[in-house]
């Protein structure tokens, strides 16, 4: 068993802590507000015509952690940890940029929340790889949700896609 893992949490003891201070735990599953979102999302167009692309990776995500607002306990290992607020429509207007990152990745994005500190949007992949955006650049930040919740809420320092 990995040192800071219980044998209760798929997460390390902080991240735990920090999702269940949100109002997270285990087989919390709202799929019926995943349900509202997706709904959303696939209505809306931007002025120039642009549209998000909804798939299940996006809503599985959002049953298990949506509308979570994620504050951190103590610092980041590499960087100050991000907190968090996981409500895909913060992403609602980010069809074009997340639609452009996805071409340039071979993989389609939908938004998944932000960062509050930073304004940076968090986007999910086809394959569940979670990414974010800001004035600074492109960033990978985990292979799935519970690697890039762990590496946000503990922070560290994500993979640079692109300069900004």
């Amino acid at each position: 068993m990995h040192p800071d893992r219980t044998s209760t949490t798929r997460f390390p003891v902080p991240v735990d802590a920090s999702l269940r201070k949100a109002g997270w735990e285990p087989g919390r599953w709202d799929i019926k507000q995943a349900e509202i979102w997706a709904d959303t999302l696939r209505d809306h167009t931007s002025p120039a015509g642009h549209r998000h692309t909804v798939f299940p990776a996006a809503v599985e995500a959002w049953a298990e952690f949506g509308d979570l607002h994620i504050t951190p306990g103590g610092p980041g290992r590499q960087i100050a940890p991000a907190t968090l607020h996981l409500d895909p429509l913060q992403g609602l207007h980010h069809a074009r940029t997340l639609g452009d990152l996805g071409r340039a990745l071979g993989t389609e994005l939908c938004p998944l929340g932000t960062e509050t500190d930073t304004a940076a949007v968090l986007a999910i992949d086809t394959q569940g790889r979670v990414y974010a955006l800001d004035h600074t650049g492109d960033w990978y930040i985990g292979p799935d949700i519970d690697h890039a919740l762990t590496t946000l809420i503990t922070g560290i320092t994500p993979v640079r896609l692109t300069a900004g």
